[in-house]
């Protein structure tokens, strides 16, 4: 089994933690031959036939089993602002913590990781600090893990509508609006487009590019113990 970081935005982390995100899609940047159809392999492994080989490609995420600790936007506690997460974590460990610590609060939702520790009435603990983006979360910062269930690379715009939903999406009223059934796009789907093009540029969706398509569950992560002194 390997871990892998990845990222997500705030709207999806709230998504994570609601339960009603457990795919993620994400572009395949390796796959480019013109043959291979709209989906072209199940699993962690594609082939990509070329006219006197075959290469082989793994997907970037993982394979099932594989575990992705997500990274999110974060704050530490105001007095640990002019530290890096590094140096964070080795004071804690310089604290008699087994494990990387620090108190945390979770942009995506206002939560607090530390309290159980007894600190929280501290005010040196309670202000939070300055913000810091997810692509600098350290792992032991990471509160949500989750564990890759399947992979395959498909066409972006083959997703279904179980599978947009999937995505965590927010079904609004405007993503309702002259559907029916056999015309246009469902609903959930207009608002996965939506969030897609968000990301990556108003013409992405159009591109149609190759994506891989992983499903996950989430596993409860450990909490740092303090080291026994007997």
């Amino acid at each position: 089994m390997k871990e892998r970081p990845i990222l997500f935005s705030g709207p999806m982390v709230r998504a994570l933690l609601a339960g009603t995100k457990t795919q993620t899609r994400r572009i395949a940047k390796d796959v480019r031959h013109p043959d291979l159809g709209n989906v072209y392999s199940p699993g962690a492994l594609v082939l990509e036939r070329e006219p006197q080989h075959v290469i082989e490609r793994s997907c970037p995420y993982g394979q099932p089993g594989d575990r992705l600790w997500v990274r999110e936007s974060y704050r530490f506690a105001a007095s640990l602002d002019g530290l890096a997460p590094n140096a964070v974590g080795e004071t804690a460990l310089d604290a008699g913590y087994r494990t990387p610590w620090a108190p945390t609060q979770f942009e995506a939702d206002g939560a607090r990781a530390g309290a159980w520790h007894g600190f929280d009435t501290l005010p040196i603990v309670t202000v939070p600090g300055k913000l810091r983006p997810a692509i600098h979360m350290p792992r032991w910062a990471c509160r949500i893990m989750l564990e890759i269930t399947g992979v395959r690379v498909a066409r972006l715009q083959t997703i279904s509508e179980a599978d947009a939903r999937a995505e965590g999406v927010i079904v609004e009223e405007c993503h309702k609006i002259g559907y029916c059934a056999g015309a246009d796009r469902p609903p959930a789907i207009r608002a996965f487009r939506e969030l897609w093009e968000s990301i990556n540029g108003a013409e992405s969706w159009q591109a149609n590019p190759w994506v891989w398509a992983v499903e996950f569950k989430r596993t409860d992560g450990q909490r740092p113990r303090r080291r026994s002194h007997d």
